[in-house]
């Protein structure tokens, strides 16, 4: 019987009984469980959702659906801020709510979405794990026994001493390469070149993987390929985040490794020993500092220390301190 009656292109709803805040829910879960199609699971996530609504409109007497606002939703999101709700889980519950109102609307030209302006909190961009300076050593410090070793490690370094991009890793050619001037020149994002100084390690590293060049029916050329496969074609992302994995397990890191993994140890670890965030910035191809700012961090003890390094009004301090 329900699934005639919400099939029905004609879909009528008493405007009077879906006033009732309660019974606006009841119809809404049945229409998105007969009609739409909606899984179990889903639903079962509406139905909560939604019964927290309910239940935070009951402390203010409110059952009609016409008196929700935008005012008191903001009140909603607060409370369940306070409840410890994530942000992601706060936005779960203001989209059910607004798909609630969406689905009233179709009969209920005269029903405002509360919803409308009502923002969850931003939910935080997590920090790319990273590496500590004794884990990229013993990532890092080996000889390379075959061809292939020898290719690995060299990426792995370079990931690490310039902190590329995987993209720009797979599209770096040997004449992008400067030996003699130490740096390598790379497109990073919005095809965008730029300059990045190559460590001492790194450059060993490289020129131990070109004893090994050309790699199957490779012809080099001034614009091959920096690192190709044992056919001689270029490598794929793929296969890099496969190998740099490898050679992690090879050599007992119980932390799952890759690119992006050791481009964040390039930040962190040179933030950590200049301080200096627009010259990060600027290696790692950010447009934005903001970027930058997420992309790295410090502990409160080494921004705490830069801060008495740098300040005047610190260093003025800490003289009054040690004169008294």
């Amino acid at each position: 019987m329900l699934s005639a009656v919400y099939r029905s292109t004609e879909l009528r709803i008493n405007p009077l009984a879906e006033n009732n805040l309660n019974q606006a829910v009841d119809h809404y879960l049945q229409y998105i469980e007969v009609v739409r199609g909606y899984s179990a699971h889903t639903v079962k996530n509406y139905r909560r959702d939604l019964s927290k609504l309910i239940e935070f409109c009951s402390e203010y007497a409110i059952d009609d659906i016409t008196r929700l606002n935008q005012s008191l939703l903001r009140q909603w999101v607060a409370a369940l801020s306070r409840e410890k709700l994530s942000a992601t889980s706060i936005q779960r519950h203001l989209s059910s709510t607004r798909s609630l109102y969406k689905f009233l609307a179709r009969t209920r030209s005269d029903l405002d979405d509360p919803t409308t302006g009502v923002k969850a909190p931003r939910t935080p961009r997590t920090l790319p794990k990273s590496l500590e300076p004794d884990q990229v050593n013993q990532l890092l410090n080996h000889h390379s026994e075959t061809a292939l070793m020898a290719r690995d490690l060299a990426m792995a370094e370079l990931l690490y001493s310039a902190g590329l991009r995987l993209s720009e890793l797979v599209g770096a050619n040997l004449n992008d390469l400067d030996r003699n001037e130490k740096i390598i020149t790379v497109i990073g994002k919005g095809q965008k070149t730029r300059v990045v100084p190559v460590g001492g390690p790194a450059l060993a590293a490289l020129a131990e993987w070109m004893k090994h060049r050309p790699m199957g029916d490779e012809v080099i050329g001034y614009d091959s390929p920096l690192f190709v496969t044992q056919r001689g074609t270029r490598i794929s992302p793929r296969a890099v985040q496969d190998r740099i994995r490898q050679l992690a397990i090879k050599h007992g890191m119980t932390q799952r490794v890759h690119p992006h993994v050791l481009r964040h140890a390039f930040a962190s670890h040179l933030l950590e020993s200049s301080g200096d965030l627009r010259a990060v910035q600027e290696l790692l191809g950010h447009a934005n500092i903001a970027t930058t700012q997420i992309y790295t961090h410090l502990d409160f003890q080494h921004l705490a220390k830069v801060y008495d390094q740098a300040h005047p009004r610190a260093q003025k301090r800490n003289k009054r301190n040690t004169d008294s």
